[in-house]
């Protein structure tokens, strides 16, 4: 048996829908949200989970505590699991950002926000940290955020950072599967969960296109 990780974002919050970047600021799911982190910890209960942990952000704790009732475990909490931060565009809806900085747009990089680099190493240093405490055979249960799950996976995965755009966002509530093989983690699924839609995340635009 291999131990396996489901990384699975947070449901919707009110800021998705109005397509603003969230980054560390703590906004809680919405109603659409609560639904959907109940419908997902339906789903993933069937996994037997053997432990779960969170992002200390609301929008990800409270998904995950819906899959601890279910589930009757703890959930513990890691800062490390944060979204990236935005910086100066936290609250700022996309369009507002590509007006007032088009250059930092194409790139992707806010002002005073935090390098893709570093989002990728803290997250996968957080899931490999994790990970290290199952059983052989153990099932963990990240909860974590759109940008961060995705540039965490492609560390974890060993991607040279030029092909990390490859990995395609992920959907509120949908989840990838990560299995540890003799040569490393593998990737057995990605946005799982829910039928194909444009993702509302604070992921990079190329890697939200539907």
């Amino acid at each position: 048996m291999s131990r396996r990780v489901v990384c699975l974002r947070h449901g919707q919050t009110l800021w998705n829908v109005e397509k603003r970047f969230q980054g560390h600021t703590d906004i809680p799911l919405d109603e659409t949200g609560l639904a959907q982190a109940a419908r997902a910890a339906s789903l993933l209960a069937a996994l037997r989970p053997t432990m779960i942990v969170s992002s200390d952000l609301r929008r990800a704790y409270d998904t995950a505590a819906a899959l601890g009732r279910l589930t009757r475990l703890d959930v513990a909490v890691d800062k490390d699991l944060r979204e990236r931060g935005g910086g100066e565009w936290e609250g700022l809806t996309r369009a507002e950002i590509a007006a007032g900085w088009p250059r930092e747009f194409a790139d992707w990089e806010a002002p005073g926000g935090e390098p893709v680099t570093h989002v990728a190493e803290r997250v996968s240093s957080a899931v490999r940290r994790w990970a290290d405490r199952l059983a052989p055979d153990g099932l963990l249960v990240v909860a974590s955020h759109g940008a961060a799950i995705r540039l965490g996976v492609a560390r974890l995965m060993g991607l040279p950072e030029e092909l990390w755009p490859t990995l395609g966002g992920l959907g509120n509530c949908s989840w990838s599967v990560l299995e540890e093989g003799r040569k490393g983690w593998r990737l057995m699924e990605h946005n799982a969960g829910t039928l194909p839609e444009p993702v509302q995340s604070d992921d990079s635009p190329e890697a939200t296109q539907s």
